[in-house]
């Protein structure tokens, strides 16, 4: 298939990080016999955050989600959100809004229970940390919510959520200390480098491989596809595209059997060609409010998903959890 497809880019809200790193606060000064010695703190392996920090930051968004889940208004959690999950969170609260400018008539509070925080101790920045947590929304599934911020006077921002099944949370490497270990996103000693899953997920989901093990996430999303594929009077055209840089960079904590648990991010696009004579099918109120354009012949639907994967030492990587929205789309 072609990767052209003659799809034009819906690019959504974009933010990269922009900390500016305040070296004058994370500078430690110590007088030797032979003067002064800065140890600079964005080079020395320090927690990422305290537990009670951790749980702050936790509270916080949850308050700021479930205020502006309640209004249907982004601004309200902007402050706590990035990369995938603010891209996904404030498409639809846009849609929300524009169905409901009142607020949302169906808002339950989200409520985050039995948290435990996973926190790497780390060099440079982003500093992040990973919330487990249980909620009232999802069934028996946890929430996984992966914090970052890129300077000490910063706000912890979630950058990715997933729900995933409790027993397919693995343990983590931790220190004597209980801090967790960062895996680098070069690392050689997983199957495949944190940094490389989201280029490497996106080439299977078109070209299909033995990568990534099966599961509903990658096997039956391709034969999901390709079923949708075959329906008469209608096309469907898929690009897949990894998302790597800034506020999208992918995660990962080394677990205790030598893998790596990675949060990672991707855009899809879905383009629906209606055949001549037919149309395309009118898609929901709440895509309608993020479509530009006239559908005539062809919509366009593009998508950011946040995922989360178990990356073995060895062997396929399987991929326990996936949260997707739409970001926007164009009628032609």
């Amino acid at each position: 298939m072609s990767r052209d497809l003659g799809l034009r880019r819906l690019r959504g809200r974009r933010r990269l990080g922009t900390g500016v790193l305040t070296a004058a606060s994370l500078t430690a000064l110590s007088l030797t016999a032979s003067g002064c010695v800065v140890v600079h703190g964005e080079r020395e392996v320090l927690p990422s955050a305290t537990r009670a920090e951790a749980a702050k930051a936790l509270e916080e968004f949850t308050a700021a989600y479930n205020a502006a889940d309640k209004a249907y208004d982004s601004s309200l959690d902007a402050d706590h959100t990035t990369g995938a999950l603010a891209d996904i969170d404030t498409a639809r609260l846009k849609a929300g809004r524009t169905n409901n400018p009142k607020g949302n008539p169906r808002h339950e509070p989200l409520e985050l229970t039995d948290a435990k925080f996973a926190i790497p101790a780390k060099a440079g920045w982003p500093r992040w940390f990973l919330a487990d947590a249980a909620g009232n929304k999802g069934g028996e599934t946890r929430w996984l919510l992966v914090f970052t911020r890129d300077a000490v006077d910063e706000p912890w921002e979630a950058a990715y959520v997933t729900l995933v099944a409790p027993e397919d949370i693995p343990e983590f490497k931790t220190d004597g200390d209980g801090w967790a270990e960062a895996v680098p996103a070069n690392a050689s000693d997983v199957a495949v480098p944190p940094g490389e899953l989201s280029k490497d997920y996106a080439t299977f989901l078109g070209d299909g491989g033995k990568a990534f093990a099966d599961g509903p996430h990658t096997s039956g999303w391709r034969e999901a596809r390709e079923k949708k594929a075959e329906r008469p009077g209608l096309a469907r055209q898929y690009i897949d595209e990894p998302l790597t840089s800034g506020d999208y960079a992918p995660l990962a904590l080394r677990t205790k059997d030598g893998g790596a648990l990675v949060f990672f991010a991707t855009r899809h696009f879905e383009k629906q060609t209606a055949a001549e004579g037919a149309s395309v099918p009118t898609p929901n109120k709440d895509v309608l409010a993020l479509t530009s354009g006239e559908i005539r012949q062809s919509l366009t639907m593009e998508f950011v998903s946040s995922e989360v994967a178990l990356d073995p030492a060895a062997g396929a990587v399987e991929v326990l959890g996936r949260v997707q929205g739409l970001t926007s789309a164009k009628g032609e």
